[in-house]
């Protein structure tokens, strides 16, 4: 049974895919019951979304609006209470293998005067649970990279220097985020409008990113400074 499910998993995300051995046969049939409903409703969305490959694993209580901004590749999987507003100017392209963990949100838009760009989201990408992204200004997240649970990316920045008008009112600027591959972003991390993240960065729990971040740099901190760097 291990093997099979191994067999079958590698073949979904074309690539090795070797289960836990101490995984009992009972346990692992619920899991393949509990994925096939999961697929079930993935067919439901694909059927909405501009464009899809492969299989599609959708959770229970997944909201998503605008599904015909989204285009995905195959094995994507949205965990349950999941919310995704894909209303923007250039949609969601989301590559193979995206999972993202329960009770997460992508929101593309904030209010309808003003849209938000959009988000490219590369192959191998997985977003742990508890996480927001807030897509005001374009987001790109690079293949293989990893978010730890809670992390929040805010890709917009309210105008304050006129103090007679309100805040809300002074409009936003919107930089955009961009997240390089094979990095992973620690637990709890604050990613801010304008940041660029080099390749293979990894980013401590917690820390705040608002500076851009060179290749290789393992960061810490409020705000995130460099503590080491990974190719020296």
């Amino acid at each position: 049974m291990n093997r099979f499910v191994s067999w079958l998993i590698s073949k979904i995300k074309k690539r090795e895919y070797k289960i836990d051995e101490n995984l009992t046969s009972s346990v692992l049939i619920m899991i393949l019951f509990n994925k096939m409903i999961m697929v079930i409703r993935g067919s439901y969305h694909k059927l909405l979304f501009k464009n899809s490959k492969g299989l599609v694993f959708i959770g229970k209580r997944v909201r998503i609006k605008s599904h015909k901004n989204i285009i995905c590749g195959s094995g994507m999987t949205i965990e349950d209470d999941c919310f995704i507003n894909a209303l923007c100017k250039k949609g969601m392209v989301i590559g193979n293998n995206f999972s993202l963990g329960r009770n997460s949100m992508i929101e593309c838009t904030g209010v309808i005067r003003e849209l938000g760009e959009g988000i490219t989201i590369g192959n191998n990408v997985g977003i742990a649970a508890s996480t927001f992204l807030s897509v005001r200004g374009r987001v790109t997240i690079g293949d293989n990279t990893i978010f730890g649970p809670g992390v929040k990316i805010f890709s917009e920045n309210h105008n304050f220097k006129d103090l007679e008008i309100p805040i809300y009112l002074q409009g936003a600027t919107k930089l955009g985020i961009d997240i390089g591959e094979d990095c992973w972003i620690g637990a709890n991390v604050i990613i801010l409008d304008g940041v660029h993240i080099g390749k293979k960065v990894i980013v401590a729990a917690s820390a705040v990113v608002n500076k851009d971040i060179p290749d290789y740099a393992i960061v810490g901190g409020i705000p995130a400074k460099i503590l080491k760097m990974r190719n020296q």
